[in-house]
């Protein structure tokens, strides 16, 4: 990340505020703040004030606020986790940036890579720490398809394959249709591969280095919003390793798959980037699977290690820097 070394204060306590207390807060995020050591949720702010305050009741936090202004400039909060949706993580990020307070937010880091290096570049200026919620980077399930890379144990890496095809949510489909945010590009920067492959992009960078090339195809094919609901995409590493993706969410239930794959010169990993827990591992010796559960609060590892930086105790794996790649590398793929 740059700024975050040259971060002048090390915190004793960190105390949190959340702008956008929503769905991603209530079990991902929200109570981990909490349970990890030295850090503490003291506020939380919603547009919808009544929302604010009731998420503020039912999650014990001493104070709400219906303006993020109020709480960026709360003297008690000294960090900030944005988890709003993308369109305004720019925004957000650079006003608390600019107030001093080290900021959270959440993935995708922005609708654009353009945005992301705003971003950075205001943590740069100010040497205040910027994270991205790309959590994955700090769980045991990803972190041993790591270790099995790392240890050679299909040799060389070759070729990665991702597949992501799922359904339509409920509320695209029917009369009564009424996507959410995350299919109006001007909020989200795209639609549901922008929400999802930026997971994926981001944890394969980390096992598996920098991607320097990336093209693709993006097209709306079922017409159910306006944002694209195809994407196929090959890319390259600087390693050499050799990619392909292909992303559709309007199939059916039945033909629904979540799986990636990882050809090496001595065998093979198969892995699922969000629903299951299974890792298979083919060599010439045999077949071995390996099952490890996500914790009750995916986020709660990333966050413990975020607050371990900013104590000055350890790095966090996930930062501005990191966080902007999977942005530029999915404008690559749908030509932004």
């Amino acid at each position: 990340m740059g700024a975050a070394a040259a971060y002048p204060v090390m915190m004793d306590e960190i105390k949190w505020g959340i702008i956008g207390c929503g769905n991603v807060t209530e079990v991902k995020s929200g109570p981990a703040f909490n349970k990890v050591p030295n850090s503490r949720l003291v506020a939380v702010m919603r547009r919808d004030g009544e929302l604010a305050a009731d998420y503020a009741h039912r999650h014990g936090v001493p104070r709400w606020y219906d303006d993020a202004d109020a709480l960026i400039n709360d003297p008690d909060v000294n960090a900030v986790y944005i988890a709003t949706p993308p369109g305004s993580h720019t925004d957000y990020a650079i006003r608390a940036l600019r107030a001093g307070k080290p900021v959270y937010v959440e993935k995708p880091m922005a609708r654009n890579a353009a945005e992301c290096e705003a971003m950075n570049q205001v943590s740069r200026e100010t040497g205040v720490p910027l994270f991205v919620a790309y959590y994955r980077r700090s769980l045991d399930y990803f972190l041993k398809v790591k270790e099995l890379i790392d240890q050679k144990v299909i040799g060389d890496i070759r070729f990665v394959d991702i597949h992501l095809h799922t359904q339509p949510y409920a509320e695209e489909v029917g009369e009564d249709a009424r996507p959410r945010w995350r299919v109006f590009p001007e909020i989200s920067g795209g639609g549901h591969f922008h929400d999802l492959a930026a997971h994926q992009f981001d944890f394969l960078e980390f096992a598996l280095g920098p991607i320097k090339t990336a093209h693709g195809l993006a097209r709306n094919q079922a017409g159910l919003y306006q944002a694209d609901d195809i994407v196929v995409a090959n890319f390259e590493f600087e390693s050499g390793v050799l990619g392909l993706g292909s992303w559709c969410f309007t199939v059916s239930k039945e033909q629904r798959i979540d799986e990636a794959y990882l050809l090496g010169s001595q065998g093979k990993i198969t892995f699922s980037f969000f629903e299951k827990f299974d890792i298979k591992v083919e060599t010439a010796a045999g077949t071995e699977t390996y099952t490890i559960p996500y914790p009750q609060h995916v986020q709660q590892p990333i966050i413990e290690a975020i607050v371990n930086e900013l104590r000055g105790e350890g790095k966090s794996p996930s930062t501005g820097e990191s966080g902007a790649r999977s942005n530029l590398i999915m404008d690559w793929i749908t030509a932004k």
